[in-house]
């Protein structure tokens, strides 16, 4: 679809660029005990995964580097999602088997930084898989063509109370992200589908352990 001025719209990618790199940067500042692979890692994730974004950018959206993005995407959340997992495990094993090798301002640290990362990575997955993708989003083909996974509020409200021509963008599941990582529920947007309702248990589960297990732990040192 182009507007009146001949010129592809497409949601702006520097929003969902920023969270890329704070997920890597969190990742990368993770005590040497615990992370699980060298800092240069960090700069070829980065490149692979911001490439396609600009890209986009750069073509108008053309399909061929929107099915790009989307796939290097997933990918990153995958590869995201075990890195956090896998460094919570290392966490908790250092909690019980090495409680001398790690000290409480360390684990409170990364135990903050482990939480941001799962906010961001779910708002990622969030972003790239509702009602068929950004694009889709913005040209309208999503409401249309795909059953979207989440209702947002807006969508109710009388027409008088939402911009025109409102529809979700990053900060929307940014915010969808860390509702579900802080309240372990649902909030004002509610998940219609059975793969969202299981992304947001797992991501609850995950808050839920790095908060009531590790960053409690890590406040008892500091406390003693």
């Amino acid at each position: 679809m182009k507007d009146s001025g001949s010129r592809y719209q497409f949601e702006p990618r520097w929003p969902v660029g920023l969270a890329i790199l704070g997920v890597l940067f969190l990742l990368m500042v993770l005590p040497g005990r615990i992370k699980l692979f060298p800092n240069w890692t960090v700069y070829v994730v980065a490149v692979a995964v911001l490439a396609p974004m600009a890209a986009v950018g750069l073509t108008a959206a053309r399909p061929r580097w929107l099915r790009v993005e989307s796939l290097v995407t997933r990918l990153f959340f995958v590869t995201a999602a075990v890195a956090t997992l896998a460094n919570l495990g290392n966490l908790v094993g250092a909690m019980i088997r090495r409680p001398s090798d790690i000290t409480g301002l360390q684990l409170f640290a990364s135990s903050i930084a482990l939480w941001v990362n799962n906010v961001l990575i779910f708002s990622l997955l969030y972003w790239q898989i509702d009602r068929g993708g950004p694009e889709a989003r913005v040209r309208g083909a999503g409401n249309a063509g795909t059953r979207p996974d989440w209702l947002f509020p807006q969508e109710g409200a009388p027409a008088e109370d939402v911009p025109p021509g409102w529809r979700p963008a990053f900060v929307d599941y940014l915010f969808l992200g860390y509702s579900t990582a802080t309240a372990f529920s649902t909030t004002d947007v509610m998940p219609l589908t059975s793969r969202a309702k299981i992304l947001m248990m797992l991501e609850s589960s995950i808050s839920l352990m790095t908060i009531v297990v590790v960053a409690a732990r890590a406040i008892n040192i500091l406390g003693s």
